[in-house]
């Protein structure tokens, strides 16, 4: 008696679980949906810290510092509140802080 080929059940597919598969538990089936709730929630949270980093940036290189100081102030905001919601990590939020700063402080002097 022979075996029909079938395709091998142990191999990595990436697939997400709202796509092939459905939970047929109701609290698992509510996992899903908050998880994508969360998830499109952190990429507009990191889309929106680049757009401010990007302006922070290119006020810095035009040599506009008092528009860098509020741009500086707002990236700073944002990136904590990004952190205090879990987005990204306080040491990353503090990081990013402290050298934003220190570029926004090598500018001033460079002036």
């Amino acid at each position: 008696m022979e075996r029909t080929a079938q395709p091998d059940r142990h191999s990595k597919i990436n697939i997400k679980w709202g796509e092939n598969f459905m939970a047929n538990i109701k609290s698992a089936k509510k996992r899903i949906k908050v998880i994508d709730r969360k998830t499109a929630r952190n990429k507009r949270v990191r889309n929106h810290l680049k757009e401010v980093l990007k302006s922070f940036d290119a006020s810095v290189a035009e040599g506009n510092f008092d528009k860098a100081d509020e741009n500086f102030k707002l990236a700073e905001k944002k990136l904590m509140q990004a952190a205090s919601k879990g987005t990204i990590s306080k040491n990353a939020a503090s990081r990013k802080t402290s050298r934003l700063a220190k570029k926004l402080n090598a500018a001033k002097a460079a002036k």
